[in-house]
């Protein structure tokens, strides 16, 4: 197959997240089972404008202000130019709503759709827009099919009109190599609690600071640290200095991979709080190094976490269950051990390599059904 893929960003991108990490992970793959593959995105400060990265052909164009209006136009001259036999379109922001103007085979990825939960990370006006964007997805791309990570958005999108019959669900895999699971490594000698990922508003990182406080009362011992970079991080610094955990919660930014994995393995828990995610891959990142988690029971974070197995579900939002949570891992060694144990044999199941053989047999079933 000859193979076109559009997503917001690269993995290259300082903007990149899971969703780019879940397309490129299957598209190297592709590659590597014979398929030509390119990937267009926008662009960022100083990139390249065309480059190959592991066998993918990547072209930028834009950036993630103006992506979304000019990929039309380059998107028409890059059909025109070349003879794909199929569209990956990745929809983790603003549809592009290629059917409109490209006679093209589809597949449409969705990590997650926004929906109201936009209006938890920016303003009105801009989330208005987004929302907006969104709501004519299932009339423009009706009789395309579908491909999503977590059966949370297969239920979304069917409840929106897409037929059941036309998504398909792949897990996300993980990288053994790179979250390996490491006996001689202990956890630290404090309990320490860590959420790693975006600091973004909708990440409800505040409902952690917030439960930490309510854990240091019990164990003063406690530590938290919040790893990532984001727009909201100035106001979770402000927080933490306002309940007087300045010096019990590290904000050390952005860290090399190796510094997060090694922060993985040794927190005694990690916590994803989020309101909405698409399905949750650092739970199974922290499940894969021998760390147990506490997530919120939301869309996506439900199907990465098994509740009272390798980790604890909360209702979100309620911080003195989130606190409850946190605290009987931190103080039962015996369940924390039991836990990390089902969450070892839990991510054993999931492989980058067993969904991209399956990505690519819906691919073909796409180039066979579709007219």
């Amino acid at each position: 197959m000859k193979i076109l893929a559009l997503n917001w960003n690269d993995l290259k991108n300082p903007y990149a997240g899971g969703a780019e990490v879940h397309l490129e992970e299957l598209l190297r793959r592709l590659v590597g089972f014979g398929h030509e593959v390119t990937l267009f995105c926008s662009g960022y400060k100083d990139c390249r404008s065309e480059e190959t990265v592991e066998g993918v052909k990547i072209i930028r164009r834009g950036n993630r202000y103006n992506f979304n209006l000019i990929a039309p136009f380059h998107l028409r001259k890059i059909v025109k130019n070349n003879l794909f036999n199929i569209l990956v379109e990745d929809i983790n922001k603003i549809p592009f709503y290629t059917p409109l103007y490209l006679n093209l085979k589809t597949l449409v990825v969705i990590p997650h759709l926004f929906a109201t939960t936009v209006f938890q990370e920016i303003n009105f006006v801009l989330g208005s827009y987004i929302y907006l964007a969104e709501k004519p997805l299932m009339f423009f791309y009706r009789g395309k099919k579908f491909n999503v990570i977590s059966e949370s958005t297969a239920a979304d999108i069917a409840a929106r009109g897409v037929p059941r019959e036309d998504i398909t669900v792949i897990h996300c895999g993980i990288d053994r190599q790179r979250y390996a699971f490491d006996a001689s490594v202990g956890k630290y000698e404090r309990p320490t609690v860590l959420y790693l990922g975006r600091i973004k508003k909708y990440k409800s990182i505040q409902h952690l600071i917030r439960a930490f406080k309510i854990v240091k009362e019990t164990l003063p011992e406690a530590r938290l640290m919040i790893v990532g970079a984001g727009d909201y991080l100035p106001q979770l610094q402000v927080l933490a200095d306002s309940l007087g955990l300045k010096d019990e919660v590290e904000f050390p930014g952005f860290v090399a991979t190796e510094d997060k994995v090694e922060r993985m393995r040794r927190a005694h828990v990690a916590v994803l709080p989020s309101l909405k995610e698409g399905w949750g891959l650092t739970n199974i990142e922290a499940n894969s190094v021998g760390t147990t988690v506490v997530a919120a029971d939301v869309p996506g974070l439900k199907d990465s976490v098994r509740d009272g197995q390798t980790g604890f579900l909360y209702e979100y939002g309620q911080i003195d269950r989130l606190a409850e949570k946190l605290l009987l891992i931190l103080t039962n060694e015996q369940l924390r051990r039991q836990l990390e144990k089902q969450a070892l044999e839990w991510a054993e199941t999931f492989n980058w390599d067993r969904a991209a053989k399956k990505f690519e047999k819906v691919l073909f079933e796409v180039l066979e059904t579709e007219k």
